[in-house]
């Protein structure tokens, strides 16, 4: 027994044998790596190794060689329930709640708050009138968008609009046919356009961030699924936005599709309208296989913004260690997405699905966005 103990250790001591998987100069590559992404999983690290240095790695060994090279996980304490908050963190100035006054239009004795001004209806006036021939229209057009901003910003169903308004009957027919013909979402695309220019930025955007928000259905009826994820029977709003937050693609769908399944779709429809788009921000349930996929069809550059990981970052021996992280961090460009489905869900319609068909309510998200953007473009602009 002895002897074959002492036979092991001398082969375990001979000179030669398999050399390591990553040689000692890849050891400073993987620090570069580590210390430039300190949220990336050990799988991405993988991946990350392979294009840069083309070694095949698995997850135990490249954490062997992580624990070599000196990097391991800080722990990231996030501050107990009841602490007081880290010195700095409050806003400066008096706390306001609730809406702005000049969110608070009374509208005027002819025109509900949700109806379109003057000024904002010369914005689109083109969109919904028609010079042509034919039989001149029996209600004014202005009447009918006006009818349709009532809808989606009370929420009342269609037989419920005011006697002062053109009948539900005509309002619903040219919903329906301005739908058909995507006036709606035309309506939207100029109005970012000129946000957009006003901003300071070119009209067509080059970054795109995408997400999703499961929202329960009412008892109407129509197409419907269950997300096990966010435990909500209904429907998910698929958003494609720009920096801005403002929706360059709609797709709605039931809740029980996957959002990498939703994604190609989605994105496909935002780079038809805007080709200038070369990056992209998804989060992590976009990542794997969905993000590869992104990439190579659409040749974008797609960044997967993930939340800090309970086990904490990557910290280098030598480098000083990450902040600790906030109980509810901010992450990059991903809050720009979800401020954007806290504004849709601002129109009573949108709080719930209430249409049975897909079309209907994607439109009604494209009327609540254009109808945030004409109050801003008709605002008076000061200084």
């Amino acid at each position: 027994m002895e002897k074959s103990n002492q036979k092991r250790i001398a082969l375990r001591r001979r000179p030669g044998g398999r050399p390591p998987k990553l040689p000692y100069e890849h050891m400073d590559i993987l620090r570069t790596l580590a210390s430039a992404n300190r949220s990336a999983t050990v799988d991405e690290l993988c991946q990350a190794l392979a294009d840069r240095t083309g070694a095949q790695v698995t997850r135990m060994t490249l954490y062997r060689y992580l624990a070599q090279a000196g990097i391991r996980r800080h722990p990231q304490a996030n501050r107990p329930q009841g602490a007081a908050p880290p010195p700095g963190a409050g806003r400066a100035g008096p706390v306001r709640y609730g809406y702005h006054p000049a969110h608070r239009d009374s509208g005027d004795p002819t025109r509900y708050p949700g109806g379109l001004t003057d000024a904002e209806w010369a914005l689109v006036a083109d969109l919904f009138e028609s010079h042509g021939p034919g039989k001149p229209p029996k209600y004014p057009r202005r009447q009918i968008v006006d009818a349709c901003c009532y809808v989606v910003r009370s929420g009342c169903p269609w037989r419920m609009l005011p006697k002062d308004l053109p009948p539900w009957q005509d309002v619903y027919a040219h919903f329906r046919r301005w739908t058909d013909k995507g006036r709606f979402e035309a309506m939207q695309d100029r109005l970012r356009a000129l946000w957009r220019e006003r901003q300071g930025r070119g009209p067509e955007p080059t970054a795109a961030v995408v997400d999703s928000q499961s929202v329960k259905t009412s008892a109407q009826g129509g197409p419907k699924g269950f997300d096990a994820g966010k435990k909500v029977k209904g429907r998910k709003r698929h958003l494609a936005v720009d920096v801005l937050g403002l929706v360059l693609a709609v797709l709605i769908h039931p809740a029980d599709v996957q959002d990498r399944d939703g994604a190609l779709p989605l994105v496909g429809a935002a780079m038809a309208k805007c080709p200038t788009i070369k990056k992209l921000y998804v989060d992590a349930a976009y990542g794997g296989d969905c993000a590869e996929q992104l990439r190579g069809q659409y040749d974008l550059d797609v960044e997967v913004v993930r939340r800090p990981p309970k086990a904490g970052l990557w910290t280098v021996a030598g480098e000083p260690a990450p902040a600790p992280a906030a109980p509810f961090p901010i992450l990059p460009k991903r809050w720009v997405v979800e401020r954007t489905h806290s504004w849709v869900e601002r129109a009573r319609r949108l709080s719930k699905d209430y249409d049975r068909r897909l079309d209907v309510s994607a439109a009604w998200v494209w009327l609540a966005q254009s109808r945030l953007l004409l109050r801003r473009l008709a605002a008076p602009t000061t200084g």
